[in-house]
């Protein structure tokens, strides 16, 4: 059998009693970081027989005929440094590769850096979003979060800590000033910190630099009726004032949540009837 085994994020307190069960019986415990994983055996007074085996994003897919036939033999625990694996870390051509030979696959749940931000934030959680790491270019950035200006559902990202001042002023620059955000720092460890605020507020606190492991969780933007017709006047100004077709539907529709090829469409027939 292959396990999923979720590992604290912070607080070895939180280790689940299965957890350290799972561990301990472990034939192959499969680790992003076998220093990690040692120090976290070391840390809940586990002892294992396991073999510890490196899977991370450069080890994971050279791995998977072995540890599929030693998921067959046994049970091999796949542990992340922190939180759940596959869940923005490595795991997922393993887990997938289980099911499609039939291997048997479980999960050990348990600590969530996703999940514990969300609770944390104070921001709907009856809908959310989880969209990971940010792309890293500024002009990627910029329109990955363009494609957040209308997402009506919270949203929870992670960042680096030192990447997270710049990411917050392109929430300003592409959201406005007021869009509600919330920072997560340090979760569940001694200097636990959340921040909540507009973007702006939050934007000027980490200006002032931020330090450790950081979630970022931003509001959704409220559903309000949209005019087709506005929208659209919207678009051909744009156009009037010197920008493409193409570029005028993206920006309207990012910001209302039309359909930029039903805005690009509709502009070129109007402009067609002029």
């Amino acid at each position: 059998m292959l396990v999923l085994a979720a590992t604290p994020i912070g607080n070895l307190g939180d280790a689940s009693r299965r957890l350290m069960d799972a561990l301990a019986g472990a034939d192959v415990i499969a680790a992003e970081d076998t220093r990690v994983a040692q120090r976290l055996l070391a840390g809940l007074h586990v002892e294992t027989h396991a073999r510890l085996v490196t899977v991370n994003e450069h080890t994971e897919r050279a791995r998977i005929a072995e540890l599929l036939d030693a998921a067959r033999a046994g049970e091999v625990v796949l542990v992340s440094d922190a939180g759940m694996p596959t869940v923005s870390d490595p795991g997922f051509a393993l887990v997938r590769a289980a099911i499609d030979a039939d291997v048997p696959v479980t999960a050990i749940p348990g600590a969530s850096a996703v999940l514990t931000a969300l609770a944390l934030a104070g921001l709907p959680t009856d809908r959310f979003v989880f969209e990971g790491f940010p792309p890293r270019k500024p002009g990627e950035r910029r329109r990955f979060l363009e494609t957040l200006a209308a997402e009506p559902r919270t949203t929870v990202l992670f960042e680096s800590p030192n990447r997270t001042a710049s990411l917050l002023q392109a929430m300003v620059e592409v959201f406005g000033p007021d869009r509600q955000v919330v920072v997560a720092r340090e979760l569940t460890k001694l200097f636990e910190e959340v921040v909540r605020g507009t973007v702006a507020e939050v934007a000027a606190w980490a200006e002032q630099g931020v330090r450790g492991e950081v979630v970022v969780v931003l509001a959704g933007v409220a559903a309000v009726p949209v005019d087709a017709d506005d929208a659209l006047a919207e678009v051909l100004a744009l156009v009037d004032g010197g920008a493409r077709l193409k570029d005028a539907s993206a920006e309207v529709a990012g910001r209302t949540g039309l359909s930029r090829k039903a805005l690009y469409d509709a502009a070129l027939a109007a402009r067609a009837g002029r």
